[in-house]
């Protein structure tokens, strides 16, 4: 009897260690103002980025993948929690130093569900959603945290004392590697203590990437999340002193460059470590090119506008799913997809179901991921950089009613701007099909103001300072 107990209770640990081991690792990687057409498996001419390309040979592309908002801060919080900006109270525009808002660690993140599981889950890079130890990554899911607060142009701790700006000031920033030490008081973050100000973002890229690879290397025999940050390529631009060009013009095919390399090092140890075939990476941008800082930002391809924009540029971004075994090698998908997506996605992968009773806006595309369909999402919100609702898209038809800015006191508004897009047919945005089909403009506009009623009614609040 006795042995038959032991070897019921064999029998038991084997399987939970299988379950164990089969739960996939996670990595992944947000890049900072990187524009769709960035990327030379996206499309670019100009910019060189081999390892990235060699992840998309051997993953899935998502060409018609998008973020929640074309700024910083609303877009990572809808990452995290699968919630649109305005469901989690952080669609009012990004956060600065000292903010008195940011994340409520009562949101369940990423991180939150990952760890729930038993994972071992860091951040490594750029936050931005809150500055506070309420609202830091420690706070909300993750083990341990290395990087910047927030954007890599405010300064601690009052976001005063700033080099002068614009193109011409960039280049001159470019043209003096040192002024990231100088000109800036950007500061370094480990958990949640201040350990170095200013940080140098000359190295910053490379340190979150040694930061994560350690990771790695200390819990590879157990499942890891490892979200993956970079603040990178977001103004000023900066790389290590040995790979810099010292042509201005060039300083952010360099950045991006550098970025490539830094992924292709992760990469490597992943693969060398016998890790690719129980690992996902997933590599994306928070919002699209920062089109007004011209060499200084970057390309959304055939796409138009950029960030803070309400067009395809602001919020359509590159978007690889790497999984070798898992995800399809070499092949791409048009569907609708979105940051919103992967909490829910990674929920199923895991097999471990989201807390009931918190509603999200996120749907599990895992289908996608592999093949099986080419649709999932069908309907998709598009909010502008303060928050407002501005536009709807349903299947390949987009509605866009663009409120033009407040004018002088006294002064009659104006009406706004109402554009209906094909994107099947017209990717640029180019050609407003707006007067040809008024009834799918009024049923889309009544659609876009019910889901936004939605979510409004359902709005939890973000963290406040008392």
């Amino acid at each position: 009897m006795k042995r038959l107990l032991l070897a019921l209770v064999l029998l038991c640990s084997a399987s939970s260690s299988v379950s164990a081991n089969t739960r996939p690792n996670v990595v992944l990687i947000f890049a900072d103002d990187l524009g769709y057409g960035d990327l030379g498996c996206f499309g670019s001419t100009t910019i060189r980025t081999p390892h990235l390309d060699r992840l998309a040979a051997e993953g899935r592309r998502f060409t018609s993948f998008l973020v929640a908002s074309s700024v910083c801060s609303p877009s990572r919080a809808a990452l995290l929690t699968g919630s649109y900006p305005k469901r989690v109270g952080l669609h009012e525009g990004v956060l600065y130093p000292a903010s008195k808002k940011g994340l409520n660690a009562e949101e369940h993140t990423l991180a939150d569900h990952f760890r729930q599981q038993g994972y071992a889950t860091a951040c490594f890079g750029k936050w931005h959603l809150g500055d506070h130890p309420e609202t830091m990554p420690t706070a909300n899911g993750f083990d341990t945290y290395f990087g910047i607060p927030y954007s890599n142009d405010m300064n601690h701790p009052d976001n005063k004392g700033k080099p002068p700006g614009g193109v011409g000031g960039l280049d001159a920033l470019w043209d003096d590697p040192e002024s990231s030490l100088t000109r800036w008081k950007t500061p370094l973050v480990e958990d949640s203590e201040i350990i170095e100000v200013p940080v140098d973002q000359r190295t910053i890229t490379r340190r979150c990437t040694d930061k994560a690879i350690a990771f790695v290397e200390k819990n590879r025999t157990r499942p890891f999340f490892i979200y993956l940050p970079y603040s990178m390529p977001h103004i000023p631009l900066y790389v290590p002193d040995e790979v810099r060009d010292p042509d201005p013009k060039r300083a952010y095919i360099n950045t991006v460059e550098h970025l490539d390399t830094e992924v292709g090092r992760l990469l490597e140890r992943l693969r060398g470590w016998n890790l690719a075939e129980s690992t996902y990476v997933i590599f994306t941008s928070d919002n699209g090119p920062w089109l007004t800082f011209k060499h200084h930002g970057g390309s959304a391809g055939p796409l138009r506008g950029g960030k803070m924009s309400v067009f395809e540029g602001g919020h359509r971004v590159p978007c690889i799913v790497w999984a070798p075994g898992r995800v399809p090698a070499g092949t791409e998908t048009r569907a609708l997809a979105s940051t919103l997506d992967l909490l829910p996605t990674m929920a199923a992968l895991t097999g471990a179901p989201l807390p009931a009773g918190r509603e999200i806006d996120g749907l599990d595309i895992s289908p996608l991921l592999t093949g099986e369909t080419e649709k999932v999402r069908d309907e998709f919100l598009y909010y502008a950089p303060r928050g407002r609702l501005e536009g709807i898209r349903e299947g390949d038809w987009k509605l866009l009613i663009r409120h033009a800015a407040s004018g002088s006191a006294g002064e009659a508004a104006l009406p706004p701007q109402v554009l209906l897009y094909n994107l099947a047919e017209d990717i640029g945005e180019k050609v407003d099909r707006a007067a040809g089909q008024p009834a799918l403009v009024e049923r889309l506009g009544a659609r876009m103001l019910a889901l936004d009623a939605s979510i409004e009614a359902g709005a939890r609040p973000a963290w406040r300072k008392p």
